[in-house]
């Protein structure tokens, strides 16, 4: 009875570890926006449509905006594609500023290191 208790009790802390490890990867934008410092250098996924997006030829970087229901964030992406406006996608990439001016982050954004496009 006391191995099936602790057994129970270890499965049930590994499942809420798990659970809580896969919200810190998978943020919705707005608390990306609203705290900022907690994702600074790491890596999220975000899944969302793209709403704009621009790519100069001969420039190595694409920018596309991702809107998941609760805001936008820019992505930078340096892969030889860029989605198209209300394109479906899941971008994993780390989160990054240009800077802090007055307690504000200018500039946040994603830097893409994997996208998926889906149809």
């Amino acid at each position: 009875m006391r191995t099936t208790l602790r057994l129970a009790h270890a499965l049930v802390l590994t499942v809420g570890l798990a659970g809580c490890a896969t919200s810190l990867r998978t943020p919705h934008v707005a608390d990306l926006h609203d705290n900022p410092g907690r994702y600074q250098q790491r890596s999220v996924s975000i899944n969302g449509v793209v709403t704009t997006s621009w790519s100069i030829p001969l420039v190595p970087y694409r920018l596309y905006k991702v809107d998941d229901g609760t805001g936008e964030v820019t992505v930078v992406g340096r892969g030889s594609r860029t989605p198209g406006r209300g394109a479906h996608v899941r971008v994993r990439g780390r989160v990054d500023d240009v800077g802090v001016f007055g307690g504000q982050v200018i500039g946040l954004h994603i830097e893409e290191l994997e996208l998926h496009v889906r149809r």
